[in-house]
């Protein structure tokens, strides 16, 4: 054996003889060297991290469940006394329809109900979170192809998504 191998072999069976069982199940460390001392010591505090880190991703999801769950109780009664401000919003001053704006707003509403932020959709769909933004708001003009990656990022077939528009629009025209 080269001696390498045999001091990987002396350390490894140290290791094995260090660890004594205790009647509690902990192992009790007896004849480590200062280095695995400091493994031991190393290993130990990376599972304490890792589970601070589980458990405020937990807190973190366990958060943003109850900030859903309370939207979707508000979106019912927050529909109805909004209905008259998105008119007005999609309308314009001049009584016409923006079509940005809408497409915004049926994007910005399935978004929401899919309970994805827009992190999440911008990262998916390869558009920079600020645009992404700004379609929902209606400030800028989203191209066929953007529609496409936004849409499928949101999980919905684009011809759904036109024709939620579609119907959106035959709304704002009937309220006019």
């Amino acid at each position: 054996m080269t001696a390498t191998a045999t001091r990987y072999d002396n350390e490894t069976k140290t290791v094995e003889r260090a660890a004594v069982a205790m009647p509690d199940g902990r192992a009790m460390a007896r004849n480590l060297t200062p280095a695995q001392k400091r493994a031991v010591a190393f290993a130990q505090q990376q599972i304490l991290r890792a589970r601070a880190a589980r458990k405020a991703k937990d807190d973190r999801q366990a958060a943003l469940s109850r900030m859903w769950a309370n939207a979707d109780r508000e979106d019912g009664v927050a529909d109805m006394a909004n209905e008259a401000e998105r008119t007005r919003v999609v309308s314009g001053d001049e009584g016409q329809i923006s079509l940005r704006k809408v497409i915004g707003e049926v994007l910005r509403s399935l978004r929401t109900k899919d309970h994805k932020t827009l992190r999440e959709v911008s990262g998916k769909a390869g558009v920079s979170l600020g645009y992404l933004s700004e379609v929902e708001r209606g400030q800028k003009e989203a191209s066929s192809e953007l529609l496409v990656s936004i849409t499928q990022a949101l999980g919905v077939r684009l011809s759904d998504m036109l024709v939620m528009v579609a119907d959106r629009v035959r709304e704002v025209e009937a309220n006019d």
